[in-house]
């Protein structure tokens, strides 16, 4: 089977390259390199950069390859940013999503698996969150992948793209031989680690006003391998079933930004200093995922749900790799 992973050079995708060479499927992957990084795409794996919404580069890779199913993670995911600039999310994330499902009808390409976010829920009525529990967001970048996901819903409608939508909460962990890598660096695990690195001199901690027992946000955190595993089930009941659905990742435990400071300094060794500041517009103040839905309909089981796992999987990335993909970025 010939997979096309878009967005397969970031820290998300380039973990599903890796997984799905591994499976023996040929793996195809497109990155614009904007956030990504050519040294992280697995050396066996098919490599054309280019922008998705670029559908003439785009027809040229479906012309070339003869692709059987699309994992889709090529989007901007800041928060923040999508607050300040929403136009550079609808235009990176819906037009890239549109430009990707019209040549996927052109050549008849019927599997997707989309690369969702819990940021479609917003500020959730009860956790743990359930697929049927309604959609209102409350930042642009979710409001995005909401869009992303609206429009899958009735390609399938007209021209039977089969989609599987995963919504996922915080990814954590790293392989090893790739990781986490952004700039600048907004995820809470490997700024954590800047700091125990000595490339930061504290963490901020945005509010502790939540309505959370320590007064600080909680999340629920999925390692990255765990997460890949859910793509790859995906890929098979897409192929099995011939039906569209959506499934929430996660571990189903929340941990809060406070606890996650306290198990780094544990699995460091650091003291890894915190300052309290404002909180960050859009930040709901609990997310939870309910993952029984996946569990039951694709059998997936995550195996690496110890926060101490992921941090400590997270740290050996950093600790070998402290300025990153350094010199290879771009290559």
């Amino acid at each position: 089977m010939n997979v096309l992973v878009l967005g397969g050079a970031g820290y998300v995708g380039s973990h599903a390259v890796y997984q799905l060479v591994e499976q023996g499927y040929r793996t195809i992957v497109v990155d614009n390199l904007e956030t990504g990084h050519r040294g992280a795409v697995h050396e066996e794996a098919v490599f054309y950069q280019g922008d998705i919404r670029d559908k003439d580069f785009l027809r040229s890779v479906f012309e070339k390859e003869q692709i059987d199913g699309v994992i889709h993670f090529a989007a901007n995911s800041l928060v923040g940013e999508s607050m300040e600039n929403p136009l550079k999310y609808f235009d990176n994330n819906v037009y890239g999503t549109q430009s990707t499902l019209e040549v996927m009808n052109e050549f008849g390409v019927k599997h997707i698996v989309f690369s969702s976010t819990a940021a479609t829920y917003g500020e959730p009525e009860q956790v743990p969150i359930t697929e049927k529990m309604k959609t209102d967001p409350t930042n642009a970048y979710g409001e995005t992948k909401l869009a992303m996901e609206k429009m899958m819903r009735w390609c399938d409608e007209a021209y039977g793209i089969k989609f599987v939508s995963l919504r996922y909460f915080n990814v954590a962990g790293a392989r090893g031989v790739i990781g986490e890598d952004h700039a600048p660096e907004t995820h809470l695990i490997p700024i954590i680690l800047q700091v125990a690195l000595g490339q930061r001199e504290h963490i901020t901690i945005f509010g502790e006003d939540y309505d959370t027992p320590d007064g600080t946000c909680i999340r629920d955190y999925i390692h990255v391998d765990d997460l890949i595993e859910a793509h790859i089930l995906a890929l098979d009941y897409l192929k099995r079933t011939g039906e569209s659905n959506i499934f929430n990742l996660g571990s189903s435990r929340g941990f809060s930004v406070k606890e996650m400071i306290h198990a780094a300094r544990e699995v460091t060794g650091h003291p890894i200093p915190e300052k309290i500041g404002e909180r960050r517009a859009g930040d709901p103040s609990k997310l939870i995922a309910s993952s029984e839905k996946a569990k039951k309909v694709m059998g997936w089981e995550p195996s690496r749900t110890s926060i101490e796992t992921m941090i400590g999987d997270a740290w050996k990335w950093h600790e070998t790799h402290p300025n990153g993909y350094d010199d290879r970025k771009g290559e």
